[in-house]
């Protein structure tokens, strides 16, 4: 039993011991493999390394490729541009009119793009090419520049202004195909100017070689109608009035007009919107300085004949501010340039009121007259159809009598200050003035008048005359015009009324003496010779009071009837021959029929008898007088 567990023993041992041997052999083999694990890291960091730096350097020499890659596209952009140099160089030194206006152009914007990429490299190696071909462009510029003042030359030629007014024709213009050429070689050169660091519009190129090639043929096509402003404006007779539309100047403001339209039309055909102000100014400056030398003669001369030629100047005024208006409206320029060159007529215009007074007043002072002269003067026919003209021109005149204001046209000193400009306005609310210093001129006139009838005429009689004919001519001249309904607002019929009623009673004045000798004393008492009462029926009974009267009463009866024949007839033969208005002698007669013939009618009832029908001191029956009164 003791031999079996022996046995199991040692065999059991046996394996154990083999196990331990097992276990040695695989501890020794997992030394083995860490070792060759040690082995194989060390070799991988190794291997490690080296590919590291191997990846590092072919990277760096990729990147290096590629720029080298950029960099020889690159040169080959940056030479590209000189590439056709001599092909264009060829063109342009050719000329647009051999090689053709597109062509030309075409090419021109080629070496102009080409110039562009070269200057943004800003490389030393392109700068000799970046000055070749900017010599080039600017000679190519300079070629279009004479092209563009030969294509507008061959349409320069001046006009006759009167053929397009007279036939209601529009002005000439350019052939569209050379204003197509003209607007793209302005496209061009204006393009290329604007690039310049000085470059400001009015230095333009083609603006400057519109201007000086079109400006001489508008000026040139006006200058006739210039000198046909200023010599229609001489008088053939000194003391003549000017007569309204007679002068020039509307012809020429229509000539000024028309030629400026078409210009501008051409204008905004060829060059762009922001450039069409400056092109028109500087086109239209030979013109407007013609204009304004013609205006300052037309002054002159109106200064010269203040009295007669003033209308002249109210005339300009609205012919030349209707065409700055018009021309504004269409243009958006000369505006302002056409007011300043009204500037001297304005203020002569301004002045003219309170001259056109002083003038009138100064004129009847210095009159020679005879003092048995009581005709009407021809001043006075003068200076209402002078008013008459003034109806032409209500917008400047009210324009002009606002800047003065009202009533001031009778203080010169008032007149001294020159408006402004802008103050002058045609639109202005000064229309109602206009009435006001007509009126004013009227009482004027006849002021005056009234006080030289005072100093020439010993008569109060010829002085009233003399003032009611030249009132008489006044009223019927206004009467039979527009300053009849003019003068509706004011009080002229008043002051007319009263001027006449002085005048006429002055004259009358004269016929008391022979209404005074028909003045008796007449007794109220009873009996015969008695006046008989008021309201009493029944006829005087002439005789019956003769009878009554004593002999010296019946002698003073008597010279009463001598006095007032003779003082009659002589006022009778003055008064035909007088030189009167009709409208004065009709007014005159009246007045004259109603102060002494009721009083005659009347002395002749009671006193008729006192020659006993024999004509002797009664030398007319009412019937008879009555017709002798008729034949005033």
């Amino acid at each position: 039993m003791v031999g079996h567990r022996d046995a199991v023993y040692e065999e059991e041992s046996a394996e154990v011991e083999v196990l331990f041997n097992e276990a040695a052999k695989l501890a020794a083999l997992q030394k083995k493999f860490q070792a060759v694990n040690n082995r194989l890291q060390d070799g991988g960091n190794v291997m490690k390394d080296a590919l590291g730096s191997a990846y590092g350097s072919t990277q760096s020499l990729q990147v290096m490729n590629k720029n080298i890659d950029n960099l020889i596209d690159c040169i080959e952009r940056l030479q590209k541009p000189l590439e056709g140099k001599e092909r264009e160089e060829r063109i342009i030194r050719a000329g647009p009119a051999n090689v053709g206006l597109q062509s030309y152009l075409t090419s021109l914007k080629r070496v102009d793009h080409s110039l562009s990429e070269l200057s943004r490299t800003n490389l030393r190696v392109n700068q000799q090419g970046i000055v070749e071909l900017r010599q080039l462009v600017e000679h190519g510029t300079n070629e279009l520049e004479e092209l563009f003042g030969s294509v507008l030359r061959e349409d320069a030629r001046v006009v006759e202004p009167l053929h397009f007014i007279t036939k209601q024709l529009p002005f000439p213009t350019i052939q569209q195909e050379k204003v197509s050429q003209l607007g793209s070689i302005d496209g061009f050169i204006s393009s290329w100017a604007s690039r310049t660091a000085s470059y400001n519009q009015r230095d333009s190129p083609t603006i400057r070689i519109y201007a000086e090639t079109r400006g001489p043929y508008i000026s040139g096509s006006l200058q006739n109608l210039a000198a046909g402003s200023i010599n229609t404006a001489r008088k053939k007779t000194p003391n003549e009035l000017y007569r309204p539309r007679t002068n020039g100047i509307g012809t020429y403001a229509s000539g000024v007009e028309g030629i400026l339209l078409a210009e501008f039309q051409i204008i905004t055909a060829i060059f762009s919107r922001d450039e069409w102000g400056t092109a028109f100014e500087q086109t239209s400056r030979g013109c407007m300085s013609e204009f304004s030398k013609t205006l300052r003669e037309l002054n002159t001369h109106i200064r010269s004949n203040i009295t007669t030629d003033c209308i002249l100047a109210y005339e300009i005024i609205e012919v030349v501010t209707g065409l700055s208006y018009r021309l504004d409206s269409k243009t958006g320029q000369l505006k302002q340039q056409f007011l300043e060159s009204l500037r001297p007529i304005r203020d002569t215009a301004k002045s003219s009121l309170s001259e056109l007074l002083v003038d009138t007043k100064s004129r009847i002072q210095s009159l020679q007259m005879q003092p048995t002269d009581c005709a009407s003067l021809s001043i006075t026919t003068e200076t209402i159809d002078r008013l008459e003209s003034l109806l032409n021109y209500p917008q400047p005149l009210g324009a002009i009598m606002t800047s003065v204001g009202n009533g001031n046209w009778s203080n010169p000193s008032a007149n001294g200050s020159s408006a402004s400009v802008r103050s002058f306005d045609v639109g202005a609310d000064g229309n109602q003035l206009l009435p006001q210093y007509i009126l004013d001129t009227i009482e004027t006139l006849v002021t005056s008048l009234d006080l030289k009838s005072k100093v020439v005429f010993k008569s109060r009689s010829l002085a009233g005359l003399f003032v009611a004919n030249n009132i008489s001519v006044v009223n019927d001249k206004v009467r039979t015009s527009g300053l009849r309904e003019e003068l509706a607002s004011t009080n002229y019929a008043s002051k007319m009324s009263e001027w006449r009623k002085q005048s006429q009673g002055k004259f009358t004045d004269s016929w008391r003496e022979p209404c005074g000798a028909l003045m008796d004393v007449t007794r109220t008492g009873s009996g015969a010779g008695r006046r008989p009462p008021s309201g009493a029926s029944g006829t005087i009974d002439s005789a019956q009071i003769i009878k009554g009267l004593n002999n010296k009463e019946k002698d003073m009866i008597k010279e009463k009837f001598k006095s007032f024949n003779a003082s009659f007839e002589q006022l009778s033969r003055d008064f035909k021959g007088m030189p009167m208005e009709p409208e004065v002698k009709e007014s005159l007669t009246g007045d004259i029929r109603r102060m002494v013939e009721p009083l005659y009618g009347r002395f002749w009832d009671r006193y008729h008898e006192i020659d006993k029908g024999k004509g002797k001191y009664v030398k007319y029956d009412k019937a008879s007088f009555a017709g002798e009164l008729a034949s005033l």
